[in-house]
């Protein structure tokens, strides 16, 4: 697991009609962790910018399918 996506634990009644789910997971965005920009931040070329979608790699972090690879 990516250190943004977070997992708890939903109560789980007696009564619910549907089959639990154990164990749920979200991701957080990475600049909730990020204060304020450090100066010098590397950068990402303007090319590579545009593709992944930010300037700087500490902001970077793609979508990770939590049902991929047999979860």
């Amino acid at each position: 697991m990516s250190r943004n996506r977070k997992a708890y634990f939903p109560f789980i009644g007696p009564c619910d009609p549907c089959p639990p789910q154990r164990v749920v997971t979200y991701e957080t965005p990475p600049q909730l962790y990020l204060g304020f920009q450090p100066p010098n931040l590397p950068q990402f070329d303007p090319c590579k910018a545009l593709c992944l979608g930010t300037l700087w790699p500490a902001l970077y972090a793609p979508y990770e399918n939590p049902y991929k690879g047999g979860k």
